[in-house]
């Protein structure tokens, strides 16, 4: 099985073509192309026991709630269980693809563009609905059930980055977010659906060794956390270029913002 199923998209890479203004005209003097990417490393095929190292570091964690423990096993997560950060970074390239269709959505209902025909995330006929309901067209639109264990991991990361949205910005309406708010939601997106991603593939190594439920929750939310607040480091790193944004370019930035966070959890080991 490879690292990488086939399902994935494939993300353009920072240093890639320019994909700027997704509205701009060309440039006077610019017919020539730009010269294509440099075909990506093949993907490697997932060896046997790749999460024995992280299970290892993470059921010494549970026992212990050693932040040591903790981090030894995100660093092995990410070296051995994932491939190393580059392969990682293409691994989550769902999450980057889905981050910029989250970003383009909320944007065209903020400047009141109108839905594509169809699209249940329509702001003509959401208006005056709850948040809830708000949530649950957008979940659809931009990341519709196909099957896979990515999709339900983004689908309750979108749904999560939305409630923590309107937990920050209470006023918030998510027919009308703000730009700085459009860039929390896709931050917590991106946070939450490699959290849930991690917890799927080695939290149970966490749950089966922590000394009861409560522990386990505390061990659980302690990742979370500080998922979270790598992640917001990473973004920041990337958005100092100070681009303009646009969907495309979020996708790009979410790559960026996954390679760094990825490399300083492999860092640990």
């Amino acid at each position: 099985m490879p690292m990488v199923p086939p399902w994935v998209p494939d993300v353009v890479p920072a240093d890639g073509p320019d994909v700027g203004n997704d509205d701009a005209p060309d440039q006077p003097g610019s017919n020539t192309p730009p010269a294509p990417a440099a075909p990506a490393p093949p993907i490697p095929i997932a060896p046997a026991g790749r999460f024995g190292p992280s299970r290892i570091s993470l059921g010494r964690y549970g026992r212990s709630g050693s932040s040591d423990d903790m981090r030894r096993g995100l660093g092995h997560y990410v070296g051995k269980g994932l491939g190393g950060g580059g392969t990682a970074s293409r691994r989550f390239g769902g999450t980057a693809s889905t981050a910029g269709s989250l970003y383009g959505a909320l944007s065209s209902a903020a400047s009141g563009q109108a839905a594509a025909p169809g699209s249940p995330f329509d702001p003509a006929l959401l208006a005056g609905r709850s948040a809830s309901e708000t949530m649950d067209a957008l979940v659809e639109a931009v990341r519709p059930i196909d099957g896979t264990q990515d999709a339900e991991s983004s689908r309750q990361a979108i749904r999560d980055a939305l409630s923590e949205l309107l937990t920050r910005f209470p006023e918030a309406d998510l027919l009308n977010l703000s730009e700085d708010q459009r860039v929390f939601a896709i931050e917590r997106y991106v946070a939450v659906d490699v959290y849930n991603r991690f917890r799927l593939d080695v939290g149970k190594a966490i749950q089966d060794s922590a000394p009861g439920v409560a522990a386990a929750l505390a061990r659980f939310k302690e990742v979370k956390d500080y998922i979270k607040q790598t992640v917001s480091a990473a973004f920041r790193q990337v958005r100092a270029a100070g681009q303009v944004l646009n969907a495309r370019r979020i996708t790009q930035m979410v790559h960026q913002a996954l390679a760094e966070t990825f490399r300083v959890f492999q860092d640990y080991v």
